[in-house]
């Protein structure tokens, strides 16, 4: 086989060197890929210049051809439109972006003879081949005639599932008009045997030329809300949750080559670095494989056997076996006074220790098992613990029922029953165990022996026996407990990874539920003891009045007079319950006065609301602040009332995992957990956008490139100087530089006839005032007005255009003959239409010497209506005015109700009767689901109202399955 004469030359390189051998040498890659790494020291005198000056060669020739010229007009075109985002700066300042082109593939000479009709290899072996140099291929993707891709343009943010990422087909996507002059090749800080962007590629499922993007995105400090709006040209559309997951990945894979890099400055301090090993911890991906390799040399361990058995000497014997065993003598390692070498056996037991360290260690011997795992059936297996039956408590046990005698394949198992099992494990409820068959292990001996480890020379009964013994000592004793390590993390890690994700998705769906404007409405915090906490607000959110009324200590009658005489009062016809203690008995108290007609000539609706978070935030310092004078048993009913009216707004000041919209949230890694949910949280923010003169700090300090300390100054000059009048104002204040306003600007928005009102008013004070200054009479605040009365509103201010398109969207706009006074209006939608339908978008954007991408986004801007609030296509509170008891379910009754958590094995939905249904995922299916969603997968999300079928109803356990009719 191949691989003899490596084992031979690796072999034989280590017995000529004084150091550990050589089971760590990557023999599974080619021999290119094994000499790449270098340490530092050595990689600054590599010879990179003849590589330079060959691309500057082809550079200055390029002019020659007509592709060449194509490529050097889209550069200028791409330098135009992004000038605001240097990816990556070269010598001659252009932008360094990079595209699936045949120019890359042309660096690799096979691909030159690949047909253009299969863009998926052209595109993902042009970042094979790298550091070969060949000439520039003549092949290039036909731009006369523009790939559109097949999405809906109204959709501009989804807020939905999350989409598939599966690597597309079109070999140039539209909006990437520029050069790959600097290859995929990202210079990391921490320089490892694999490239970053084609392990990031392979994790995540995303092209490897969006990776090596995203990487330079994220390395200038670009959110991912701003990379989602204004990039997604370089990005191929992606959405944030993909984004998301790419950012992750990419820190996890710099963690464990920044912890590589430790551990090998820590072990050559102490001495105990070889090449070898040293090449083993730059191969390592993932944390579990990095403490496998060094596991053995880290300070304070007593040694593994195999180390015990060095330091007596051994090695050579060891070694000996597999390169010369005809010379090798064991009887001459006996040491009588020597424990571990005082016999034959000892020492056979101390070389048989060296050979099975050697084998668990090797690259090649590691990839072959892994690969052998995946062919066969590997399965997690869990029953109850003998201790916990005996001791444990039979309510804890009973949640763990299904996992008792439970077996399934990895490859099959859920991301919920995992983290059930992991949780019934830490409660030591449960035993796991990974269930490797046998023949896995036969297999794997006979390899090893023939094969990968088969001695040069003809070996004796008694070390063919050494040997057989120490491969299968190998896998017992190490490899098997690796695999069973590596399968339970990474199912783990992925469990938890989705646990997070869904966390995020019910999150967003939460926030933007769609706010209840215009109505005055009645918050209720229900209690026993202490009394229902009421809140009346306006609708503008402001408290009118508070109060305590005691509806369940049999004052409830006279109590109904209280609250009918403060909704009259206050024209108050909308009540809002928290779904806490005491719900239930509230919730019917009210349903009971309003079936009587109590509140009449008010025909009062209510509502329940989650009042998860209330109480943590009435007592928090942002709670004292906005409310100081209040009680803070009646803030919790003030946020509860808020929670109707502007959910995003109200629920920003909680922290997001007090929310409850997940699953196992508290089993997961909390740095993660709240990672992506605080991202979460920028990303609705920021999408819908804030007017930045009458938004609060907290709302403010969400945005996309903001902080608190940076909401605080913005705060602070509002306060000081006058409300903003346009976007440029924001580079005035303290702290916001170039690149942050770069990422909040296009989220920020102005009521254009406020601001107008307020500069119309402006100008008249300061004639006035100048008039005064000329009778002598000058205040000292003239100073303060002449900023503001300078400034001029701009109308695109109040769109979701970037002021880095300003220049594009006004050229837009002498196009269709159109005024920016007009955004939001119909004629400025009948003059889009008509251009577009004349033109397409496509030549539209060419004229324009713009994306798609930007053009579609201008458009949107001028287009939608002044106002425009993207939480108007989510779903309302569903307001009832009756109640329905859980004895009164009947299986086959029809009901409404709101998905109030989405898990991945089914949605759970409040249904009116205290107790929230299940739909188990196998009854949502594509033909159920609303088709004016466009959804991308067959998910619901929190807040969405559903019509259902009850299925069971189990009384005693409080369960209730339901069957998914349709989405309302």
């Amino acid at each position: 086989m191949s691989s003899l004469p490596r084992r031979g030359k690796s072999v034989a390189k280590a017995s000529t060197s004084e150091e550990l051998p050589s089971f760590l040498n990557s023999t599974s890659e080619s021999e290119e890929e094994e000499e790449e790494w270098e340490p530092k020291s050595k990689v600054a005198r590599r010879p990179r210049l003849p590589k330079k000056t060959e691309a500057k060669t082809k550079k200055a020739a390029a002019p020659q051809s007509t592709v060449a010229r194509k490529m050097v007009k889209k550069v200028a075109i791409k330098e135009e439109m992004d000038v605001s985002l240097p990816i990556a700066p070269v010598e001659d300042n252009k932008m360094q972006l990079l595209k699936p082109k045949e120019e890359e593939a042309g660096t690799k000479p096979k691909s030159l003879n690949r047909k253009p009709e299969v863009p998926k290899k052209r595109e993902i072996n042009a970042f094979q081949g790298n550091n070969q140099n060949s000439s520039v291929s003549d092949e290039k993707p036909s731009t006369s005639v523009p790939v559109v891709k097949q999405e809906k343009c109204e959709e501009e943010f989804a807020f939905d599932e999350p989409p598939s990422k599966k690597i597309k087909l079109n070999a140039c996507p539209e909006g990437k008009p520029v050069k790959n002059l600097g290859g995929n090749k990202i210079k990391e800080e921490f320089e490892m045997n694999w490239d970053i962007v084609q392990a990031l590629a392979e994790i995540t499922n995303v092209e490897p030329w969006v990776c090596a993007n995203l990487i330079r995105l994220f390395q200038e400090e670009n959110t991912i809300p701003f990379i989602a709006r204004y990039r997604k040209e370089l990005i191929n559309n992606l959405e944030a949750d993909a984004l998301r997951e790419v950012q992750q990945t990419l820190e996890e894979l710099r963690t464990v080559a920044k912890k590589a890099h430790t551990m090998a400055q820590k072990l050559k301090k102490e001495g105990k670095l070889s090449n070898c090993l040293l090449k083993g911890l730059l191969n390592c991906r993932t944390l579990e494989e990095l403490d496998h390799v060094s596991a053995p040399y880290k300070t304070g361990s007593k040694g593994t056997k195999a180390q015990r058995a060095k330091q007596l000497g051994l090695e050579p014997a060891a070694l000996s076996l597999l390169q010369n065993p005809a010379e090798l003598n064991l009887f001459s390692y006996i040491r009588p006074n020597t424990k571990g070498l005082a016999n034959i056996q000892e020492v056979e037991a101390g070389v048989q220790h060296i050979l099975a360290d050697i084998f668990a260690k090797d690259k090649d011997t590691l990839d072959f098992i892994r690969k052998l795992c995946q062919q066969r059936y590997i399965s997690i297996q869990s029953t109850l613990a003998k201790v916990s039956s005996k001791n444990g408590n039979e309510k804890d046990i009973d949640k763990f029922q299904l996992y008792h005698e439970f077996s399934c394949n990895i490859k099959n198992i859920q991301h919920h029953q995992i983290l059930a099992i992991n949780r019934g494990e830490n409660l030591k409820i449960l035993t796991v165990k990974v269930n490797i068959p046998d023949g896995v292990k036969k297999e794997f001996c006979w390899w090893c022996v023939n094969e990968r480890w088969r001695p040069k020379q003809f070996l004796k009964p008694e070390f063919m026996r050494i040997l057989r013994s120490s491969v299968e000592d190998a896998y017992k004793r190490l490899i098997y407990p690796l695999l069973c390590r590596e399968f339970r993390s990474k199912l783990t890690s992925d469990a938890e990874k989705e646990s997070v994700m869904m966390f995020g998705r019910n999150l967003r769906q939460l926030l933007l539920t769609s706010p209840v404007r215009g109505r005055t409405l009645m918050g209720v915090d229900p209690g026993y003891k202490h009394g229902c906490k009421l809140a009346i607000i306006s609708p503008t959110s402001q408290i009118l009045h508070t109060d305590v009324v005691y509806l369940h200590s049999g004052q409830g009658f006279r109590e109904a007079e209280k609250i009918k005489r403060l909704l009259l009062q206050y024209n108050c016809s909308t009540v809002v319950i928290g779904n806490g203690t005491a719900c239930r008995e509230t919730e019917a108290y009210f349903a009971d006065l309003i079936m009587k007609k109590y509140f009449a000539p008010l025909d009062v609706v209510y509502c329940i609301v989650s009042e998860a978070g209330a109480s943590i935030y009435s007592v928090s310092p942002e709670a004292s602040k906005e409310m100081p004078d209040l009680d803070p048993n009646l803030r919790s009913a003030v946020s509860i009332a808020r929670r109707v009216q502007d959910p995003l707004a109200e629920l920003v000041k909680i922290e997001p995992k007090h929310i409850g919209v997940g699953m196992y949230q508290h089993d997961v890694s909390q740095t993660l957990l709240k990672a992506t949910l605080d991202s979460v949280v920028e990303e609705c923010v920021s999408f819908v956008g804030v007017d930045i003169n009458i938004c609060s700090e907290i709302l403010l300090r969400h945005i996309a490139g903001l902080n608190t300390n940076r909401a605080k100054n913005i705060i602070e000059w509002r306060e000081k100087n006058g409300p903003f009048i346009n976007r440029e104002q924001l580079k005035e204040v303290k702290g916001l530089g170039p690149k942050t306003f770069q990422q909040c600007a296009g989220f920020i928005r102005f009521n254009q006839e406020y601001i107008k009102t307020f500069c119309s008013n402006k100008k008249n004070e300061l004639g006035s005032r100048a008039l005064l200054s000329k009778a002598g009479a000058l205040g000292k605040k003239k100073s303060k007005l002449t900023p503001c009365a300078l400034q001029q509103p701009n109308p695109l201010d109040q769109t979701c255009i970037h002021p880095e398109s300003y220049n594009i969207a006004m050229r837009f706009l002498s196009l269709i003959g159109g005024n920016a006074n007009d955004i939001g209006k119909s004629d400025m939608q009948q003059k889009v239409n008509a251009v577009i339908q004349q033109e397409g978008l496509e030549g539209t954007a060419k004229r324009l010497n713009t994306t798609v991408h930007t053009l579609q986004l201008i458009i949107d801007g001028l287009t939608q209506p002044e106002g425009y609030d993207i939480r108007t296509d989510f779903d309302k509170p569903d307001f009832k005015r009756s109640i329905v008891c859980f004895e009164d379910l009947s299986v086959g009754a029809v009901l409404t109700g709101k998905v109030e958590n989405a898990t991945p094995f089914g949605v759970f939905v409040d249904i009116g009767v205290g107790k929230s249904g299940l739909i188990p995922v196998r009854n949502i299916t594509e033909a159920k689901l609303s088709k004016v969603k466009k959804r991308r997968s067959l998910g619901l999300g929190p807040g969405e109202r559903v019509e259902v079928k009850v299925l069971n109803v189990d009384i005693p356990r409080l369960r209730i399955t339901l069957d998914l009719i349709r989405v309302l």
